[in-house]
């Protein structure tokens, strides 16, 4: 089992096109994975047998010829998607139980390429936290623990995604990123995780938290896989008008065209009070890298950047306390019953929602009552649009920015869940490219001192991912991250 877990995607599809592995191995080493870590808690449905039923269904289409880009590749898919006959519930009791009776385009498009369901990966409740402790279903555990042997969380809301992938228990997995949430657990786990310029992949069949930023990507081992499955990911789509007609580019031939000639930007105001002396030495680093692989690097300012997760925290909660006001108890999912129509309303939302999903609602209720809709909500669409004139300039400039992906390596579980402020920082250094709709990405770029992983982020115009492969491919070469979690299938760090 160790010898299959230890392929990475491009290298798996190899094989499996060469015949020298059966998708059926393949998808039962992964079954087997995810049952050997399921004291992680990163899958809160695995379904086995409907995995290998497409596993089978893969072989044949290699025997005929007719193989997709992802053939056979055993994929998780995060809870905030909606599959076809699989529970989706949002990891929140007031969806438990909850069916779709169809499937989410991305996920549609992942199995029309020949990818392979192998279950459903816990989240933050409405993918709402920035370290998956809000899930109805308890924390994801990430893999990696620093000297002292503390669980610690694998960021959130994405947390179960990247610590499946980093613990060899999914091969590739989908996210969302609203503020940060594939990119933050990504460098958590040392792994690598894109979010795509807004439009780029459907939101259809993707359970709502704030739908001007929401955007599905992948979570993967390199940057060459990242490639890969965002290539079957997007999508134009119909049912979503938010979906880009924009053509994609060649991300695979990205990945190794090196930066020689690039202009990449160092914003200025990413230096922030808090920030681990460890996450700057990284940045340093990774300015260096860029530098002598033959890129430019350019001073830029984002003066705006100070206001963007004040301006989030507007923004978000605002489209939250929309979206969920479907959850009622009256046409899917809990239904508290009471006396009175009003009531069954109040006790099934008090009894379905957790505490973070209650505290969003009612923030973003009160930003759009009267009397406080100008004051607050109007004014933050008003910064967030300054925000993307600030990047809008830089651009003009550079090809890329590089920034650290996160303040810190990852945290204890528990030690911030009691403190939303504080929890909400660590979105400090994602959430401007999701007010901006930009594409980012974040991969990994060594070890702090216990032991932990740091991930260096690149953004970069909008439609343009294939810059940001350019960029990660350069970074991933010269960094040589090949540390595995103490915690992972098929061996040991």
């Amino acid at each position: 089992m160790a010898d299959l877990l230890d392929l990475n995607a491009v290298e798996a599809r190899e094989a499996l096109d060469k015949k020298a592995i059966s998708a059926v191995e393949l998808v039962t080493a992964y079954v087997g994975a995810a049952e050997a870590t399921s004291a992680l808690n990163n899958y809160v449905v695995l379904t086995a047998d409907h995995a290998l039923a497409m596993a089978a269904d893969a072989d044949k289409r290699i025997a005929g010829g007719t193989a997709g880009l992802l053939e056979g590749l055993p994929i998780g898919v995060k809870d905030l998607f909606c599959t076809k006959g699989v529970s989706s519930t949002a990891c929140s009791n007031i969806l438990k139980g909850f069916t779709p009776p169809y499937e989410s385009t991305v996920t549609a498009n992942l199995w029309a390429a020949g990818g392979v369901m192998l279950g459903k990966l816990n989240c933050d409740e409405f993918a709402m936290g920035s370290g998956n402790e809000t899930s109805a279903f308890g924390p994801a555990i990430n893999p990696w623990q620093g000297n002292d042997k503390t669980n610690l969380v694998p960021g959130g809301s994405s947390g179960g995604s990247a610590s499946a992938v980093a613990a060899r228990s999914a091969l590739m997995a989908t996210g969302t990123d609203t503020g940060g949430s594939i990119r933050q657990p990504a460098a958590f786990c040392g792994v690598v995780g894109l979010k795509p310029t807004y439009g780029r992949c459907s939101r259809w069949g993707i359970i709502a938290f704030a739908s001007s930023l929401d955007q599905a990507g992948p979570f993967t081992r390199t940057v060459a896989d990242n490639a890969l499955m965002m290539t079957a990911m997007a999508s134009h789509d119909a049912k979503d008008s938010t979906s880009t007609q924009t053509p994609l580019q060649d991300l695979m031939g990205a990945v190794g065209a090196g930066v020689k000639g690039m202009k990449i930007g160092v914003p200025r105001e990413y230096v922030m009070d808090g920030m681990d002396n460890e996450v700057v030495r990284l940045w340093e680093q990774g300015q260096a890298w860029l530098k002598d692989a033959g890129a430019e690097l350019v001073d830029v300012s984002l003066p705006h950047t100070k206001y963007a997760l004040p301006t989030y925290y507007i923004i978000a909660p605002a489209e939250a306390s929309s979206n969920l006001a479907r959850y009622d108890g009256v046409r899917y999912g809990m239904r508290v019953e009471a006396e009175t129509l009003d009531g069954m309303y109040e006790a099934t939302r008090a009894a379905g929602f957790g505490d973070e999903v209650q505290r969003r609602i009612m923030i973003g209720t009160y930003v759009l009552s009267a009397g406080y809709y100008d004051a607050y909500y109007l004014k933050a669409q008003k910064v967030r649009r300054l925000i993307k004139q600030d990047f809008d300039t830089a651009f003009e400039k550079v090809d890329a920015l590089l920034t650290p992906a996160t303040p810190s390596a990852a945290f204890p579980v528990g030690r911030k869940i009691d403190d939303p402020v504080t929890n909400y920082l660590n979105d400090v250094f994602t959430v401007p490219a999701n007010l901006a709709g930009l594409p980012g990405i974040a991969v990994p770029g060594g070890l702090t001192s216990d032991g932990l992983p740091l991930g260096l982020q690149v953004l970069g115009r909008p439609f343009d991912e294939a810059s940001l492969y350019r960029v990660a491919g350069v970074i991933e070469a010269v960094a040589g991250f090949t540390q595995t979690p103490a915690r992972m299938a098929g061996g040991t760090a």
